[in-house]
């Protein structure tokens, strides 16, 4: 897997093209998203991903755990993003050319919570059929077991599968979504 230059080597056509396709339906491969967390490549299903920026500071907003830097506003929404080197219980790491967010969206009683990841940098997208995603390992992969779906193979290198829906506990999206709201302009 070749990784390129730049975070904008997934394009917005290219990201919202594989979104359709496996949306449709199809039970073959599932498409990953891959990013890079310092020298460790990680993914997650393009179905949650709404699309990749390029790194903008985020504003800070009291009260929040460390693992949130702040929040965004992404066209005229409030967006809290959450730094996934800190909140897998690593030291936070300093952006670089190369650094994006991606906003996911999770599920958050009802409703649909936007989020971003900062992540130090976007690979590709890419196939991996379910023959090819192992289970959690009980050990060793460095972040609680809940937040991985599976290690894929791609090109006989592991990828860990991140499971969304456990990256934060419902008690901290709902707080996510207050900060949020909090930050933003009267109005919105």
């Amino acid at each position: 897997m070749s990784e390129p230059n730049t975070a904008r080597a997934v394009s917005r056509g290219a990201l919202a093209d594989a979104i359709a396709s496996q949306a449709a339906g199809a039970h073959g491969p599932q498409q990953y998203l891959t990013f890079m967390l310092g020298s460790e490549v990680f993914a997650i299903g393009i179905l949650a991903i709404r699309e990749i920026i390029e790194y903008a500071t985020p504003t800070q907003v009291p009260m929040m755990p460390a693992h949130f830097c702040g929040v965004i506003n992404l066209r005229g929404t409030v967006v809290p993003v959450l730094d996934l080197s800190i909140r897998f219980g690593r030291a936070a790491r300093t952006p670089g050319r190369r650094t994006c967010i991606i906003i996911i969206e999770v599920a958050s009683g009802d409703e649909l919570q936007q989020l971003g990841l900062l992540v130090d940098a976007v690979n590709a997208v890419v196939e991996i059929a379910p023959e090819q995603v192992e289970p959690a390992p009980a050990f060793g992969a460095g972040i609680r077991t809940d937040f991985i779906l599976g290690m894929g193979t791609v090109d006989s290198r592991f990828i860990v599968l991140l499971n969304v829906k456990n990256l934060l506990a419902a008690d901290e999206l709902e707080h996510a979504a207050d900060a949020a709201q909090q930050a933003a302009p009267p109005g919105v």
